[in-house]
Formats: structure tokens, sequence, C-alpha cells
């Protein structure tokens, strides 16, 4: 109860009261609905055929059930979502839980043969499908977020029980800003504590230098992957030049001034101060900010009263490209701390794959990279856009390249590769 007060004093600073109760109610009425939905007799049995028939293609070597609490069909499509795709291309066949906030699934919808949405609210459901399973004579996961404040502990120790193994991926700092919460939620707590004691069950994926270090250090090395977050290459080749913006958007082109862009979250790691400096410093550069309010940092910042400031709210992963396409230079500025020490930011692949000059702060995870510049403090922040500003696919074509490379060697193909090798080199030993 605790951890749901603080979470609701989250939401109110972050959606306002009036938004926050309507997400509650509209919370509340999801439930009912699958209340009702579970004691539907002939959806009930539809279900049962339709799994049926996918677990009857026999086209995979293992089974995974994302149980974290992440939609599929939100603005941006991020590593759960890629991580499963990648997965399910790989002779996994991925069942992935919606949720009723974001996807409108009453029951079951096939993505591609071994990707399955799946609403597993419906407890009818939820209890056919794991019936279904136990006769499957395969490997079968659990697939969760370190983050994820839902499931307890208890529930996940039930799947150990029946032979599942567990697929934790280790993807932030265990912090309760990450989480929205004054203390770490219980449920995250507990999980991650059970995570380090369970060697036997527990598949450790973590996705930055400084996680993989946590886990050596109180774990060791057995059963762990490094898969830092990646790109869908082929996604960010295929701009639409004829796609219609929005008017500010429009508006900001036709001032025809270089545009130094950043797309993601809004929130207390996000170095206000840093573009601010840019932005009053250059006032012939357009600062243009994509993304969603994690918290209420943003308008605390002020940043929107500058004149060559521009934020335009969330926009679609599925044209987010093409806004980003117009960016001169990509940013990541965070603040360094622990949050960020601990990050893989998914963007800076992005950036590559668009083929963008890349300014961050002096994010760990970011000097891995050649075609990433590191700016170590708001004067060289400047100077490294300034720098990227100038350059062009002709004179710095090397640059250019090495960026494709390194976008190349970040595809969502590769970090699911390196997750399998890890599960296949442990199935041929049982």
């Amino acid at each position: 109860m605790k951890d749901k007060l603080s979470k609701f004093k989250s939401l109110i600073k972050k959606y306002g009261f009036v938004q926050t109760i309507k997400k509650i109610i509209s919370y509340i009425l999801s439930k009912i609905i699958n209340i009702f939905n579970s004691m539907n007799f002939i959806r009930n049995r539809n279900v049962s055929t339709k799994l049926d028939k996918i677990l009857e293609k026999n086209n995979y070597d293992r089974i995974i059930i994302w149980r974290s609490n992440f939609g599929w069909n939100v603005p941006l499509f991020q590593r759960p979502q890629h991580i499963s795709l990648g997965l399910s291309k790989q002779k996994c066949l991925v069942f992935y839980e919606v949720t009723h906030f974001t996807d409108k699934i009453k029951d079951l919808e096939e993505i591609n043969k071994n990707l399955i949405l799946i609403n597993l609210e419906n407890k009818s459901i939820q209890k056919r499908l794991f019936t279904k399973l136990q006769k499957i004579d395969k490997p079968k996961y659990i697939q969760i977020y370190s983050t994820d404040w839902n499931m307890r502990l208890t529930d996940l120790k039930k799947y150990v029980e029946k032979g599942y193994k567990i697929i934790y991926e280790y993807i932030d700092e265990i912090n309760p800003i990450l989480s929205g919460t004054k203390d770490i939620p219980i449920n995250i707590k507990e999980k991650y504590e059970y995570m380090l004691s369970d060697k036997e069950n527990v598949f450790v994926v973590v996705t930055a230098d400084k996680l993989k270090e946590d886990i050596e250090e109180k774990r060791g090395m057995e059963k762990l992957v490094f898969a830092c977050n990646g790109v869908d290459y082929e996604h960010y080749q295929n701009i639409d030049k004829t796609f219609e913006f929005d008017k500010k958007f429009k508006e900001i082109l036709y001032q025809n001034k270089p545009i130094i862009g950043y797309y993601g979250a809004f929130a207390s790691w996000f170095d206000y101060e840093m573009v601010s400096n840019l932005a009053k410093q250059r006032p012939e550069y357009n600062v243009v900010l994509i993304g969603s309010k994690y918290d209420n940092s943003l308008e605390e910042s002020n940043i929107e009263k500058l004149d060559n400031v521009f934020y335009l709210g969330t926009k679609d992963y599925k044209i987010l490209k093409n806004y980003a396409d117009k960016f001169n230079v990509c940013t990541v500025p965070f603040i360094i701390n622990d949050i960020t020490k601990a990050t893989s930011p998914l963007k800076i692949f992005e950036y590559m794959a668009l083929g963008k000059p890349i300014i961050t702060t002096d994010m760990n995870e970011c000097r891995k990279y050649q075609s990433v510049m590191i700016a170590k403090n708001k004067e060289e922040f400047i100077s490294l856009i300034d720098k990227a500003i100038s350059l062009n696919t002709k004179s710095n074509r090397e640059y250019f390249e090495i960026l494709k490379k390194e976008a190349l060697e970040n595809t969502w193909q590769e970090k699911t590769k390196d997750i399998i090798k890890l599960l296949e080199k442990y199935e041929k030993n049982n």
C-alpha cells in the first residue's frame, strides 16, 4: 500500500489530478471487463482453438512469456518489443503480455508466426495458456524487467515450481526515481534479491557495464550475458520524404536554422541547464525536443520560454524517424549520476542508423563508440555541436562510415543472438 500511495502521488505530479483519476477509472473498468470476458464461454473456447493451432506448428525451440508491465502499442517502441520481435525470429515462441492502457486486445493476436500478443489480465486466458504449455516438452521461460513492480516474488516463484526458468533483464539502476516512488518498491527489491540468490533458475541479461559489474560482484558470471540496447537498422533507412509534418515543426523548418535534436524521456536526469546554455549562446540554432514527460522537470526548467527551444510532445515510433531525419545534430544531454552511469541509451543506436552526428554527455556506455562525441561540460557541449554542424558526408566520409558500421554492429538481431546463445548453452546440458 505504501508503494501504491507513493506512485499515486508521482502520477499526480506527472499527469495532474484529473488525468490520474481518469487513468485509475480506466484501470478499474478494464478489470471489470476482463472479469466478464473470463466468463464468456464461446470466446474462451475460441481462444483454446487459437492456442492449439499456434502450439501445434512446432516451429520453435523454446517458449518465452513476457510478463513485465509494458504495452505493445506505445508511442516509443522500445527494448521489450524489439527484443521480443528479435527472439521470435530466431525460433522462440514469444507470448507478449499486453496492457489495458495501450492495447485493445481482448484475447490474443498474432504479430508474426512466433510472436503472440496476449491478454493475461483475463484469468481464464491465463489459465488456459499455462495449462496447455505444461504439456509442451520444450524449455520455457518467464521474461521480466528489473524495473517491473507489478509482479510479486511469490508469483514468480510459482512459475519456477512449474519448471519455468526466469530471464531477468537488468536494464537500469535499482532506484526509486525510476519507479516514481519515494522508496524502492518492495516487488522490485524482492525480485532483485531473488535474482542474486537463485543461480540455478535465473538467467540475467545486463545492458551496461556498471550493471554487469554489480552482478559479477554479488552473484558471479554464471548464466549472465551482456546485451545492451540496439536498433532496427532497416526502419531508419525508410524515411518518408512526403511526410506531412505538424504546423509547429513546419514553422521550425521554415526558419532554415540548424536543428539540434533530442527525443526520449524528460526527467530529472536530463541536463536542462546544458541545453539552455546552448540555446542562449547559439541563437542561430534551433533546439527541438520530442518525447514524454516522466516527471514535471521540463516545466520547472522553463526551457520552453527560450525563443529557439521547441518542445513537440511525443511522436509515434512509426513517424518519429521522419522528424529526427531533419535534425542536423542528435544529442543525449544527461546529467551524470548513478542512473545514467548504468544507462545504455537506446537512441544513440537509432541516431547512428539515421547517419546523424551524435553528441552526448560523459556516460559510461557512450564512451564505447567512435561515432559518439563526448562533452564533459557545457562549454565542450557547444564546441562539439559547432563541430558536428560543420560535418558533411563528402569531406567527412570516414565519420559517417563509422556511424553506419556501429549501427550495423548493434542491431536488435545481434542482441537477441547473444541472449539465445546463453540459453542454448544451458539447454544442451539438461
